[in-house]
């Protein structure tokens, strides 16, 4: 037994000389878990955090009108169609439809159409009208290049160009040639196009309901100088929901609303 034991001490010996430089260290098992736990903690709050910036709505990283190209895509909901900037006389919408809504005439007519996602949202408008005993009808909405044209120079030679600029676009800065606009009139003025309408039933209710459905009344009374055009209670503008009371909160103008 004691051969044995002796045998068993020089083999330790020999081994401890043969790797003189050898160590081990033990890492307790509870030490071993915190710096993983650590390590995962650290790796997951830098995913979230990413994920997080990732998710920011959009408006709070890029202002509104920062990328003006967008703005100026005559397809956007939300392009700017005004004295300074305009469309081309090609440009026509392709998704073009006529809403379902009473119109003020009884013939078939371009002016009668909309592009399909305003005439949708004219629909739901027109039918909220209707169930509230409000009775409204559509005038004019889609315009081409050229009917514009037609329309400017003929108030043009009536009043004058001066005049005629101040209620009257010039061929490719009509709203109307976006597809996006819609005049309304009711038998309250004989379905005319006139400022009395604002003050009636029909106007003072398509002022405070016409946000709900994305529509904002383009040429605000007062705004005149922002605008460039008389005010037109009439004149109906879609830009979405969203962006409609926002507008309306605010008691503003598209102008103000993109690059104020």
């Amino acid at each position: 037994m004691k051969k044995k034991l002796v045998f068993i001490i020089l083999l330790l010996l020999l081994v401890s000389k043969s790797s003189p430089t050898s160590s081990i260290t033990f890492i307790p098992i509870d030490n071993l878990s915190k710096e993983n736990n650590n390590k995962i903690k650290d790796d997951n709050l830098k995913e979230k955090n990413k994920e997080s910036s990732s998710k920011q709505p959009l408006e709070e990283i890029r202002p509104i009108a920062k990328k003006q190209t967008e703005l100026n895509n005559p397809l956007n909901k939300l392009v700017l169609v005004n004295k300074k900037q305009g469309l081309s006389a090609e440009f026509t919408p392709e998704d073009l439809v006529v809403p379902d809504i009473p119109f003020a005439f009884a013939e078939d007519h371009p002016k009668k159409q909309m592009r399909a996602v305003a005439a949708q949202a004219l629909e739901r408008l027109f039918a909220r009208a209707k169930a509230e005993q409000v009775e409204l009808v559509g005038v004019s909405g889609y315009r081409s290049f050229k009917r514009q044209q037609e329309i400017f120079s003929h108030n043009a030679r009536l009043k004058g160009v001066e005049a005629a600029n101040q209620y009257s676009a010039k061929a490719g800065h009509s709203e109307h040639q976006t597809g996006l606009a819609m005049d309304v009139s009711s038998p309250t003025v004989n379905y005319e196009l006139v400022e009395e309408f604002g003050e009636t039933k029909e106007g003072r209710w398509l002022s405070k309901m016409a946000p709900e459905y994305g529509f904002i009344i383009r040429y605000p009374k007062g705004k005149e100088e922002i605008t460039g055009y008389q005010y037109e209670p009439w004149h109906l503008r879609y830009v979405g929901v969203k962006h409609a009371k926002r507008i309306a909160y605010n008691q503003s103008t598209l102008e103000d609303y993109l690059y104020g």
